[in-house]
């Protein structure tokens, strides 16, 4: 058995790292590329959302590479997700792709079937093995969002731009090729020693932006056209509302570990969204009521064309930008969306919030001037 999963941002090294502990054999696909959203593209429906799409590339190209069994992720509730994994099924099928799909649902819904599925893969390996897999997993989960939480605040600020890029790609290897604890703490601590050094200029006030939206589009760069890292170069510090050790927190472990989640954000959501709209349109609002609490200079919305749980979130965001008096940009994208027309609305948005920003501390120094000047 010749196992594969789809890409969605970091979780390849995660799911790596737990398959190999348990000595089972690993295909991980090519990261996605225009190869991978064509082939996906080419033989997916056309309707579909674009996280469909390039996972139904990245099947195929591991099909290339010799796998032959699928772990896909099952879901719940109004979100297509739920169907992603028996869509993909038949099409591989009529494709003449013999590979098994083997679909692991949430364990909040559906725990006696998620056993049986996890025996299918790891075999008669002991769940003392498989405890120990799942907690090495997470283990690098936590540290790939330590060292990207760092590459956030440096990009806005470093001299030379593109630096913390280059660290952020060698981190990533350091983390993937850590073999034990102690590896991947050392791998975690270079990481932090190499940020250290690139030269940053700390007076700068970058303008603050909270990602917000659907959580593959979220963390899969290529999904949302490594926003983050156009931010960044136009001196943006960017905070997105969840990670991926925070995703696996309350998706796997049902949000027992004490760590900030989504279902913080969720309390924040009422009174504009009172209930489950299906994947995280509830968290995109709470986030956002996060996010100007905490003062930031705006939110971005990220979501697949037709996802309906952010059009729901997206028709009340302007609300929740009224009455929070944070401006509010959503950002949609499919197989046709192209850097260029992406980057130049980023710049635009950018250039207002700077002006704003700017026009905030222009009052706020006058006011100042004003009142010494009473005294």
């Amino acid at each position: 058995m010749k196992v594969t999963f789809p890409h969605m941002g970091s979780m390849y090294i995660c799911l790596k790292a737990l398959l190999q502990y348990l000595d089972i054999d690993v295909v991980v696909p090519p990261m996605p590329s225009k190869r991978t959203l064509t082939l996906g593209t080419q033989h997916s429906p056309e309707f579909a959302c674009l996280p469909l799409k390039i996972n139904m590339g990245n099947f195929i190209e591991a099909y290339e590479q010799g796998a032959d069994t699928i772990i896909m992720a099952g879901g719940v509730g109004p979100c297509r997700f739920g169907y992603y994994a028996q869509v993909q099924r038949e099409i591989l099928h009529d494709l003449g792709y013999n590979m098994q799909m083997i679909i692991l649902e949430p364990p909040q819904k559906h725990i006696s079937e998620l056993i049986v599925k996890i025996r299918q893969i790891t075999g008669e390996r002991s769940w003392l093995d498989i405890i120990r897999a799942i907690r090495f997993a997470w283990y690098k989960a936590r540290a790939v969002d330590e060292v990207e939480r760092i590459i956030h605040r440096v990009r806005p600020r470093e001299l030379e731009p593109g630096r913390a890029d280059e660290v952020f790609k060698k981190a990533l290897g350091w983390i993937d090729g850590a073999e034990n604890k102690k590896q991947l703490d050392d791998a975690v601590k270079k990481a932090k020693c190499s940020l250290v050094r690139i030269p940053v200029d700390n007076s700068r006030n970058p303008v603050r932006i909270g990602i917000v939206g659907e959580i593959y589009v979220m963390l899969e760069p290529f999904a949302n056209l490594e926003i983050e890292r156009h931010l960044g170069r136009l001196g943006v510090e960017v905070e997105r509302s969840i990670y991926l050790s925070e995703w696996i927190n309350d998706h796997l472990f049902m949000g027992l570990l004490r760590i900030k989640g989504s279902k913080a954000a969720r309390e924040y959501a009422p009174p504009y969204v009172n209930h489950f709209v299906g994947g995280h349109g509830q968290e995109t609002i709470g986030s956002t009521v996060l996010f100007a609490r905490e003062r930031y200079d705006g939110v971005i919305q990220v979501q697949p064309f037709t996802c309906m749980p952010e059009i729901v979130a997206e028709s009340i965001l302007p609300t929740v930008s009224r009455d929070y008096g944070i401006p509010t940009f959503c950002l949609i994208v499919d197989e046709h969306s192209g850097d260029a027309g992406v980057l130049t609305r980023l710049e635009a948005f950018v250039d207002l919030l700077q002006r704003k920003k700017e026009t905030v501390a222009e009052g706020a120094e006058k006011k100042g001037v004003l009142q010494c000047a009473d005294i």
